[in-house]
């Protein structure tokens, strides 16, 4: 009889997201993107090296299991998830001062990093991703394409702001369709009105004719 997952030098998928304290949709996420080494099986079963699990916890993957990510838009009773990915210090900041005064009050996390961005959204998917492309190790075609692959993130509105231009974009395999672009320097003004629009109450009709509100989305 096979040995518990500590004791084998592989895993499954389940028993992977065990020892990473996530959902089995995000240990396939980080294999697809390359923070798991894993092979499939004869039988297509997915087989996961035990010594990439123990790198990606000392990268900073929670042991602890995790509640599952929400994957909708804010409305009243939670904060707007935002999380920026930008390998530019002196811009992070620039984003922490701008959103840190948006007045929804967003719940903000900043990444320098592909791989930290993934790690993030596989422990919980943001309502909004502001993103770069150009970054050193993975860069943002080859993360957003992942994302988008994945169910764990394709509710989540994403933006990139970058210095490519269309030309550019197009040369990487372009991104996809339903993924906005936006220009550097990065306009705080677009990016404000998305996160509002992603939190505006939304009239509705009501059978007597009045109307009444309701934040978009669907309550966690």
């Amino acid at each position: 009889m096979l040995g518990s997952p500590i004791e084998k030098s592989f895993c499954t998928t389940r028993e992977a997201a065990v020892l990473l304290g996530v959902s089995v949709g995000t240990v396939q996420l980080w294999v697809e993107s390359g923070l798991l080494q894993a092979w499939k099986t004869s039988g297509g079963h997915r087989r996961v090296l035990r010594d990439s699990i123990d790198r990606l916890l000392r990268k900073g993957a929670s042991p602890v299991p995790l509640s599952p990510p929400t994957n909708t838009p804010a409305v009243a009773s939670r904060p707007l998830n935002v999380l920026v990915v930008e390998d530019d210090a002196s811009l992070l900041r620039l984003y922490r001062a701008h959103i840190s005064h948006w007045p929804m009050a967003p719940e903000l996390t900043c990444v320098d990093g592909a791989i930290a961005a993934l790690l993030h959204v596989g422990q919980g998917c943001p309502d909004l991703l502001i993103t770069d492309l150009h970054m050193p190790g993975m860069d943002g075609f080859h993360m957003l394409r992942e994302l988008r692959r994945s169910v764990i993130a394709q509710q989540a509105r994403i933006v990139v702001v970058t210095g490519l231009d269309a030309i550019d974009i197009a040369k990487n395999g372009g991104l996809p369709a339903d993924i906005e672009v936006l220009p550097k320097p990065v306009p705080f003004d677009r990016l404000l009105a998305i996160a509002t629009d992603m939190v505006r109450p939304v009239v509705l009709p009501r059978p007597d004719g009045a109307t009444r509100s309701r934040h978009e989305g669907v309550s966690p």
